[in-house]
């Protein structure tokens, strides 16, 4: 028994260990390309290129950075994107937990085929609606405005689905005790819902900030004047006829994946509480 005992501990350990392995070897490949991306953009123009390729820079410099703000306007780059993704994820939360709500407590004719409609734009491509959009923008005069690159991620389709999800989880009871006490369903979705569905809200407002601060076809669609262009736009500039600036690419790539990084610092600690909530009751 005890031999039997001290096997299966010694199988789990060593399980146990294998798993760690392998799982810091897969985080290891996904953090490379990032560290490589970093340290390369403090290399001078010689050693980017240079055979065989070596991680960190013999010669650290800061003029990679300095070049990216010299050669464009890369400030306002970075405004509109900050900009822009900000509307897009206040606007995301606000429509989504309102129809996360409407469709995960209340009953009205139709409710199951509308949410089965607006899940099913989830499987689209943007690619296969993009030409009609374009037509459409330039029929309403938003061609080459900061509301015509906007005006299509101010809903999630995934965001609606995802809070209706998690405001699901949220007794009826409570709100029934809501309705009873002479709140009107605005104060309930204030006073109830709202305060029960910030976990759920701070990993919405993850995943809404990445897909908006990742924006890169639809700007460089709409817009045609270069104060207009968003970060992602603006990292394209650097991609010549014959040569790519890969110094000022990666300078300009790792400034690009600060504001992402910081977003996640602050709602890091509720993004796994609102993915595990959601699900909970469908």
């Amino acid at each position: 028994m005890l031999l039997s005992g001290f096997s299966r501990k010694t199988i789990e350990g060593t399980t146990t260990g294998l798993l760690h392995i392998i799982l810091l070897l897969g985080a290891a490949v996904m953090v490379l390309p990032f560290v490589w991306m970093i340290l390369t953009s403090f290399k001078p123009v010689d050693e980017v290129l240079s055979w065989p390729p070596k991680l960190f820079p013999h010669h650290w410099t800061f003029s990679n950075y300095i070049g990216v703000f010299q050669k464009w306007p890369f400030g306002r780059f970075i405004m509109n994107s900050l900009i822009l993704s900000a509307v897009s994820t206040v606007s995301i939360i606000i429509t989504s937990t309102l129809s996360g709500f409407v469709f995960s407590k209340y009953r009205f004719v139709g409710k199951e085929a509308i949410f089965f409609l607006l899940l099913a734009t989830v499987m689209v491509p943007f690619q296969v609606f993009m030409v009609p959009l374009y037509l459409n923008m330039v029929k309403v005069g938003l061609v080459d405005t900061y509301g015509g690159i906007v005006l299509p991620w101010l809903i999630m389709s995934f965001g609606i689905f995802f809070m209706r999800q998690n405001i699901a989880s949220i007794p009826d009871d409570l709100i029934d005790a809501a309705r009873i006490d002479g709140c009107s369903e605005f104060r309930i979705f204030l006073n109830v819902i709202f305060p029960l569905s910030k976990s759920a809200m701070s990993a919405l407002a993850i995943f809404a900030f990445m897909d908006a601060w990742g924006y890169f076809i639809w700007p460089l669609i709409i817009t045609s004047t270069t104060e207009k262009f968003v970060l992602e736009v603006g990292l394209a500039l650097f991609q010549h006829r014959f040569f790519i600036d890969y110094g000022s690419t990666t300078a300009g790539s790792t400034i690009a994946i600060l504001p992402v990084i910081i977003v996640f610092m602050i709602f890091r600690r509720n993004i796994i509480e609102g993915i595990t909530l959601t699900g909970l009751k469908v």
